[in-house]
Formats: structure tokens, sequence, C-alpha cells
């Protein structure tokens, strides 16, 4: 009796190890014309992750660009780096600022203008690019995301040639995209999805 409760516990432990590392998570993909990205979503911001999957699946962005590229701070995409940008934003999102979420290199954070709320706009977006990450900005922007793949395509994009606004000179289109995969297939990438 006792030797087939210890299987049991034995099996069920494995199959409860088995079940966790498959299960499924809502990927960000952004296809450029300079590469792809991929990014992870977090649960602990659960309105930027839904409006994030929500203007993805709409594809909402995929006439749009990286709009602002600033070697060694960001680049930021999504719509347009004006107040009228701002006001064409399809709506504004409650910050959601979390203290284990930080801006360092690859996170990714909702952009937003100057008001009082620290309101963010829906559709814009910004990868940071430092590699010392950019400190003054935590909890001043709502950080949803982690980019796990693709920092190279990140760092060959702030250091294309731009006009005084920080446009590039040449379109840097977004194809954003949401894909399923499994927490063994984000750890084979390097990293973990579980926020410690």
């Amino acid at each position: 009796m006792i030797y087939r409760l210890l299987l049991l516990t034995l099996f069920a432990t494995g199959f409860s190890a088995h079940a966790q590392t498959n299960k499924s998570y809502s990927v960000g993909q952004i296809k450029t014309n300079m590469g792809e990205i991929l990014i992870f979503l977090y649960d602990e911001t659960p309105n930027h992750k839904a409006s994030f999957i929500k203007l993805a699946k709409e594809n909402y962005w995929d006439t749009l660009t990286f709009n602002r590229v600033i070697k060694d701070f960001v680049a930021q995409g999504g719509c347009p780096d004006t107040p009228a940008g701002f006001s064409d934003s399809p709506y504004l999102l409650k910050p959601e600022f979390n203290s284990k979420l930080r801006h360092v290199y690859g996170a990714v954070g909702a952009g937003r203008d100057d008001n009082p709320q620290m309101l963010s706009a829906g559709c814009q977006f910004y990868v940071v690019q430092n590699k010392k990450g950019i400190a003054r900005l935590d909890d001043k922007y709502t950080i949803f995301g982690q980019v796990f793949q693709g920092m190279d395509v990140i760092d060959q994009i702030v250091s294309v040639k731009k006009d005084s606004t920080d446009t590039p000179l040449s379109p840097i289109t977004l194809d954003v995209n949401i894909v399923s995969m499994t927490e063994k297939q984000i750890k084979q990438k390097g990293f973990d999805p579980v926020l410690k």
C-alpha cells in the first residue's frame, strides 16, 4: 500500500512538473524589416498586457513604424511621438507600476505624455536599449513586457540614420502578432517567465 502511494505521489509530482513546463504563454512578436523581436508579456500588468494583445490581433500597428529611436535610450513605436499622436490613441490606460518590473535593458514599456495621472497611450510602446537600464523612468512609465529574443535587432534599429526628431530616414515597419509559446520554449531562449 505504501509502495503504491509512493508511486502515485511520484507520478503526480512528475506530471505536475511536466504540465508546468508545458504551460502556454501569449508572446508578442514584432516582425520588422530588420528582423524579429519576441516579447514576454507580464501577467502582473493585466490591463497593459490585454491591450497589447487586443491591438496586435486587430492588426492596429501593421501600418505603423518605430518612429522614435535613440541610441542608449529607447526604440519607440506605435503612434507618433507628438501631442496629436497621443490624442489619436484609441484609449488611455491607468498606470500599473510594479516594484519588480524595472527599466532594464530590453524592458517594454507604455508611452505617455505629461498627463498628471500618468495614463499610458494604449497604442504606444518602447523598448529600453540602454544596457545599464533607465532607472529614472521607474514608477513613472508602466513596464509590461521584456524582450527575450531580438535585442540585437533593437540595437540595430537605434543606430540607423535619423532626422532631427529622431525619426528613422528609412521607415522601420511593424508587423505585430501574438504567438503561443510554452514555458520550456521560452526558457530555451534564456528567459525565465516566472517573475521572482
